[in-house]
């Protein structure tokens, strides 16, 4: 409990108001929003190049590995880019690679997270992809950039029932009751910055597929 309620405390002086500051999520320091040309546009000044099949998928080398980058619209704006794997690995690097994945988001002071997503030793994920569609996928939150308006809107939508001394000297069941607020505002805010991973499996290989999603500009029913 002491050790969550320090993390927590941690990621909530890093955290602003995502839904006043509109601060959304980047792919390689670039907003994942506006059009889909100008997306495509600032790509390729990364080093990204024009699938020779399809000028609308790139290729090029993400953390270290070659990719296709795809980029997802709605209404005309991005609101995702979905980058996967050239190559399937074979079921033990996949392993190997989703682990790793975690370690390094985990280890990435810009993402917070709520779980331990690594797969365990030993664990059969063929077995369990196929015989119990289990998915195996990972989900971080891009910490937001401006932490301007944090305790102005965290004193008054979490903190509003407390003063600063009664902070420092909580009931235990205080302290439980402050960690549910703060994990509902943290979720509330965090989740529009959404980046998350999970393995597809086709004919026995596996790759990594990885979402950078703008949560602000998915299709929400307005169209219905």
């Amino acid at each position: 409990m002491k050790k969550t309620l320090s993390i927590l405390f941690l990621l909530m002086l890093s955290i602003s108001v995502c839904a006043q500051q509109k601060d959304v999520t980047r792919f390689l320091g670039i907003p994942v929003d506006g059009s889909k040309s100008e997306m495509i546009r600032k790509l390729k000044a990364k080093g990204f190049e024009s699938n020779p099949y399809d000028k609308e998928v790139l290729t090029g080398e993400f953390n270290g590995t070659s990719v296709n980058v795809y980029v997802g619209t709605n209404n005309n704006k991005v609101y995702r880019i979905m980058v996967a794997d050239a190559t399937p690995s074979s079921e033990g690097d996949i392993i190997i690679r989703f682990n790793n994945l975690c370690q390094q988001f985990e280890n990435n002071g810009k993402y917070a997270y709520f779980d331990d997503f690594r797969i365990p030793d030993g664990e059969d994920i063929s077995y369990e992809m196929t015989v119990n569609n289990k998915r195996y996928e990972a989900a971080y939150y891009q910490v937001p950039i401006d932490t301007v308006a944090l305790f102005n809107d965290f004193r008054t939508s979490v903190m509003k029932d407390y003063t600063d001394e009664q902070i420092l000297q909580l009931t235990d069941e205080q302290k439980n009751k402050m960690q549910e607020d703060v994990l509902k505002w943290m979720s509330e805010n965090l989740t529009k910055k959404s980046v998350w991973f999970m393995i597809d499996e086709s004919y026995g290989e596996y790759k990594i597929l990885m979402y950078y999603d703008n949560e602000y500009n998915r299709a929400n029913g307005e169209d219905l």
